[in-house]
């Protein structure tokens, strides 16, 4: 049996889960979210946790079983919590600022790269040079983070460029290095 799919998720205070037919809704304090489950995939409520169930062994619906619950804990910790996500700009006048909900970055380019923030996503800048993603859904804080970075990924000579805040560039010697 999976050991992910097995474990039962604790429902926090204030979290709501309603499963109806093969979907399942959590609704929290910072909003709702919706997940379309497979009909070999059940889930249930049961003394405040949160269990799902394979109806059989194959090798998709096992699968398919971890990362339901995966993704459920994920959903009940985005409506409790949030998640959130922080880019930085390196590179000599690179920076950011905010126009209303829309992000602006000054990337080297000629025009000035405007984001607009997908629904349930919200954008804070700190310092001209540190960007932070936020939202309730892991999954399009993370996609809408690697957008932005991919306007201008870190280079490995000068390390310009964004990058997550956790991330480390592996840097290479440039042309002198060879001699």
């Amino acid at each position: 049996m999976s050991r992910i799919g097995r474990k039962p998720i604790p429902l926090p205070k204030g979290v709501d889960v309603i499963v109806l037919g093969g979907e399942v809704t959590v609704k929290g304090s910072k909003g709702a979210l919706k997940l379309g489950i497979s009909p070999e995939i059940s889930v249930s409520i049961d003394d405040g946790n949160v269990i799902v169930r394979r109806s059989n062994d194959e090798k998709n619906v096992r699968a398919a079983h971890g990362m339901t619950r995966a993704i459920l804990s994920n959903m009940i910790t985005g409506v409790t919590n949030g998640f959130e996500r922080t880019l930085e700009i390196i590179g000599v006048g690179y920076r950011a600022q905010m126009q209303g909900k829309n992000l602006v970055m000054s990337l080297g380019f000629s025009h000035p790269v405007e984001v607009v923030p997908p629904e349930g996503i919200d954008f804070a800048v700190d310092g001209p040079v540190k960007i932070i993603v936020r939202g309730i859904d892991k999954q399009l804080v993370g996609q809408v983070a690697a957008n932005i970075r991919e306007y201008r990924p870190p280079e490995p000579y000068k390390g310009k460029g964004i990058r997550y805040s956790d991330e480390y560039v592996i840097r290479k010697a440039g042309k002198a290095g060879g001699k």
